[in-house]
């Protein structure tokens, strides 16, 4: 019986892999456009979505798995997330990238892409996350906003022999399995743009709700930084695009 070899150095593909709900409005087309431009493939869970955000993946070539759920499971994240990865790997992936539908990856890190998974030194990469404050020209940095000064894991080559799992969290659950830990990774300083901030006052405001409804007592995340997205005044700096 013949097996392709697990770590290859040319031809792997990359598949992108998202959790939706209610973002047809929002950034999901442009993001959508975007991967559709180094993927080769995405995936998605629509977490029961009541707007076009269902319509709108289904519009994109590359989009070649699509679920809608019945019924949200937004306030059991860990559930949610491993459906998403049970789906992922029933497309016998390569490498797998987690992305939000507000993210966008800056052009050095898609030009870099095909190098950093066409390598067999490594199984994981992990990328600096910046979040937008208000607009997308600047992004916040103070004691509570720091996500861009450490790695986050995104990028996983797929190992079907391994042993995965998540934490059974209902909140904030990281986007690909723990286990991915303890296999070598490659921290790089490559950029993605998370523009789930940069929106209106008035929006800010009702994700603040959403996590002091789902989250009252800061068991999953920081009752502090809950509080922080209420800042009249963050600390915000001017993104500076890497050159090519």
């Amino acid at each position: 019986m013949n097996h392709k070899p697990i770590r290859k150095t040319s031809g792997n593909r990359l598949t992108a892999m998202m959790q939706v709900r209610n973002e047809a409005n929002r950034y999901l087309e442009s993001v959508l456009y975007d991967l559709s431009e180094f993927v080769d493939e995405i995936v998605i869970i629509d977490d029961a979505s009541t707007d076009g955000t269902f319509e709108l993946c289904q519009s994109f070539a590359k989009v070649t798995r699509l679920i809608k759920l019945d019924k949200s499971e937004f306030n059991h994240e860990w559930q949610l997330r491993q459906r998403l990865w049970d789906l992922a790997i029933s497309t016998d992936p390569d490498w797998l990238l987690a992305v939000d539908a507000d993210e966008f990856y800056e052009d050095l890190a898609k030009l870099q892409m095909r190098d950093l998974i066409n390598q067999d030194k490594y199984d994981w990469v992990g990328f600096r996350i910046y979040d937008f404050w208000g607009g997308c020209t600047h992004y916040r940095e103070d004691d509570l906003w720091l996500i861009h000064q450490r790695h986050t894991r995104l990028l996983v080559r797929y190992l079907p022999d391994f042993y995965y799992f998540y934490p059974r969290m209902d909140q904030h659950v990281p986007r690909l399995p723990l286990s991915y830990a303890v296999l070598p990774g490659f921290q790089s300083e490559l950029r993605v743009k998370h523009y789930g901030w940069a929106v209106s006052k008035e929006e800010r405001y009702e994700k603040y709700l959403r996590y002091m409804s789902s989250d009252p007592n800061g068991e999953w995340g920081s009752l502090e930084q809950y509080q922080s997205i209420l800042d009249e005044y963050p600390t915000l700096i001017e993104w500076k695009e890497n050159r090519l």
